[in-house]
């Protein structure tokens, strides 16, 4: 079969490998229809080292079971199934409280020895825990918000759940790729009565609008944050989603806070020390909160909204490739040139 790699900066390959099959009692194995490029995978296509052991890319999609372990007892060759970008088992402790990104049986796809989802077909451990299936016949139009909910999408919903977004909140969202909108769709479905929404892309702004955002702040740095103080009468946001990842986004995003309020990260930092001390945190008394969204503590409620036409995140897309093309679809969103891309093997 074919597969996505990556052996160092901007050096994304589609290569042939073998077929995945069952290796453990708990494995599937399902046929990739649609996979799609995470704003993460950016960060290492920026950046990663040079290494003759390539890492296989992707871990977003839906498909169809082909093949099933002894243990797996809920799905059956022929489903077609909805996958969070990390699988677990949901039974632990962890799992059932809602954290399925640390389960102690769980991992990442691209990892450990499990291929990665820009492929045509991929290995599922822990299936039974990990795979939703989707009931009945699929309106085809419908695939690409479905596809949303395997990252993006909830990975905006957790971060606005773990900022406690509700009624009447104040809400600044920092970044206006795919998770940021989605921050900011999931805000307002979340009842926010303001939401801030800091970036600078009009063409991703402008969807951020229909999606609920009431501002729009397009300057950055100190200028931004002085921005935001005033659109909130000098108290800042009480709640800040930032889904972005780096350093200057973090800066922004306890500069904006307002006292006693908080800041729930989604992005995937690309930094390990970060200020907590009296001038960011400590002295606003601001809470920090968020991480790798726990996608299958909402999947199973979220694909029901998609089916019945309550919300519609696959409208992050504007683009779509072929498996043998991805390597431009890496550029396309490299150069902010795409939103997000699907990948169709």
């Amino acid at each position: 079969m074919r597969a996505t790699f990556m052996h160092g900066p901007g050096d994304v390959r589609v290569e042939d490998v073998p077929d995945p099959r069952v290796e453990r009692p708990t494995d599937a194995v399902v046929r990739v229809v649609l996979a799609c490029v995470c704003g993460s995978d950016l960060h290492p296509y920026r950046s990663a080292a040079t290494t003759d052991e390539a890492r296989p890319m992707g871990h977003e999609f839906l498909g169809v079971v082909e093949d099933t372990g002894s243990e797996v007892t809920g799905l059956e060759r022929g489903d077609f199934v909805v996958s969070p970008f990390a699988f677990a088992d949901n039974t632990c402790p962890i799992c059932l409280d809602g954290f399925h990104t640390a389960c102690p049986r769980g991992g990442w796809y691209g990892a450990g020895g499990v291929g990665g989802a820009q492929a045509e077909a991929v290995r599922v451990p822990q299936a039974d825990g990990t795979l939703v299936k989707v009931p009945g016949d699929v309106d085809p139009a419908l695939l690409p918000s479905l596809l949303a909910l395997t990252d993006v999408y909830l990975t905006g919903h957790h971060a606005a759940r773990m900022g406690r977004v509700g009624p009447g909140k104040t809400v600044t969202v920092i970044g206006d790729g795919a998770v940021g909108l989605s921050a900011v769709l999931a805000s307002r479905r979340m009842g926010a009565e303001r939401i801030i929404l800091m970036g600078h892309h009009t063409s991703r702004t402008d969807l951020g609008r229909e999606w609920g955002a009431t501002d729009v702040v397009a300057e950055r740095g100190e200028e931004g944050i002085a921005k935001v103080v005033e659109l909130t009468g000098g108290e800042g946001s009480p709640v800040v989603l930032e889904a972005v990842g780096l350093m200057p986004a973090y800066e922004q995003a306890y500069g904006v806070v307002r006292p006693g309020g908080v800041i729930s990260r989604v992005g995937v930092p690309q930094y390990e020390l970060a200020p907590v001390g009296f001038g960011s945190l400590f002295g606003k008394n601001a809470g920090l909160t968020g991480g790798p969204a726990p996608v299958r503590a909402y999947l199973e409620q979220a694909v029901d909204d998609v089916l019945r036409g309550l919300v519609d995140p696959g409208r992050v897309f504007d683009a779509e490739v072929g498996l043998d093309q991805v390597a431009d679809a890496y550029r396309r969103m490299d150069s902010r040139s795409n939103l997000k891309v699907v990948v169709r093997p």
